[in-house]
């Protein structure tokens, strides 16, 4: 059984798409966040979930807050850290710390679009498919190995809102899958490249059809 600890900062619409999965041999073991009126939180504890909230506001650094976080991650002993929405940019040392076992998702299909704002930039650019992607944390903003990714078609006439609502449909796929595939040791990393997940998510050409 491999203990997962999930992160949010809101909501947490890709933490309950994976407490809902039910995936096999993971236990969800806490919800964190770094906002106490964070609506995620109280779903999570309806579902007899540990949670904590560290507020980051309460701390003089960025350090001295993922320091503290990192001491209330440990306490569960995770095999496998999530950041389901969780709007902070993690220090080096948080990142090493949870080397190998911690993972993201983002609202475009990276390298392109790193950072916030994703789909007002893609739209600003042109683009004709948006995504979202899962990939392993490193240091560099959103910039570790590539996991999964799934896109959609950016149609005519689209708002930032039409696109966001069309890539969380495949995030709500994606994300628990690769949870999944972790907890299976499908993943494995050669240099920068993820060999082995599925990666089940509507590919962009399905969804137009």
């Amino acid at each position: 059984m491999k203990n997962i600890v999930i992160l949010i900062s809101g909501r947490g619409s890709n933490m309950q798409a994976i407490v809902n999965a039910q995936i096999p041999n993971a236990r969800i073991a806490a919800v964190l966040s770094n906002k106490a009126d964070a609506a995620g939180l109280a779903w999570a504890a309806e579902r007899g979930i540990a949670t904590e909230a560290l507020n980051h506001k309460d701390f003089t650094d960025r350090q001295s807050f993922d320091s503290e976080m990192i001491k209330r991650i440990d306490r569960y002993q995770p095999d496998l850290v999530v950041l389901a929405g969780f709007m902070r940019i993690l220090t080096p040392e948080f990142c090493s710390r949870y080397e190998g076992r911690l993972i993201n998702i983002h609202p475009s299909l990276l390298p392109a679009f790193p950072g916030l704002h994703t789909h007002e930039r893609a739209l600003e650019a042109g683009c004709r498919i948006a995504g979202c992607t899962i990939h392993f944390v490193t240091a560099e903003l959103d910039c570790g190995p590539i996991i999964a990714q799934g896109a959609v078609p950016v149609l005519e006439g689209d708002s930032a809102d039409d696109i966001a609502a069309r890539v969380l449909e495949v995030e709500h796929q994606l994300f628990p899958q690769a949870v999944a595939d972790f907890v299976n040791g499908k993943l494995h990393i050669q240099g920068h490249r993820v060999n082995g997940g599925s990666n089940t998510a509507p590919a962009c050409a399905q969804l137009l059809t």
